[in-house]
């Protein structure tokens, strides 16, 4: 997030300069019939927080431009539950996060053709930015990312949590 406010639709406070400044008043009333921000009074910043929250945050983004629907609650397009995967052969990962390494014999190029994996997997250890680590699952962690509001980011974390630390 900003560390200084930014402005959404309301101008910031005239402020006198030497070198001169705008005045609202003089302004408000040359164009009267604008359609811009601070003079029909339609628009403020705290409605277009409200309609970003409910229209982008919070609802489906409707299809266009070649785009379907999007659903940006990241619990209802079905995140991955890790504790689920299915592993082994048969075209099926060695474990969630590493796929099957083993050959799927000679003449083969079928990942169903695969035996299950019976060589050692590498531990996983920290990465840089990792956070929680690469082992925690999506699951888990959309549940906590869709519950962002705007305005309520934390600088360098996807949420309360999210670095190790409570």
């Amino acid at each position: 997030m900003a560390e200084q406010p930014q402005t959404i639709v309301e101008p910031a406070a005239p402020v006198d300069k030497p070198l001169g400044a705008r005045n609202q008043a003089n302004l408000s009333a040359i164009f009267g019939d604008s359609p811009l921000p601070g003079y029909l009074g339609e628009l403020t910043d705290e409605e277009r927080k409200e309609e970003y929250q409910k229209t982008v945050l919070d609802g489906t983004v409707t299809a266009g431009f070649g785009f379907s629907n999007f659903n940006p609650e990241y619990t209802a397009n079905g995140a991955p539950d890790l504790l689920t995967v299915e592993t082994g052969g048969g075209g099926n990962p060695a474990t969630p996060y590493v796929p099957n390494p083993d050959s799927p014999g000679p003449g083969s190029m079928s990942a169903s053709d695969q035996s299950e994996f019976t060589g050692t997997i590498p531990e996983s250890g920290p990465e840089y930015g990792s956070g929680l680590g690469g082992l925690v699952s999506p699951s888990t962690t959309s549940t906590e990312i869709e519950k962002q509001t705007l305005g309520g980011y934390i600088s360098g974390k996807s949420y309360v949590g999210s670095n190790g630390v409570v």
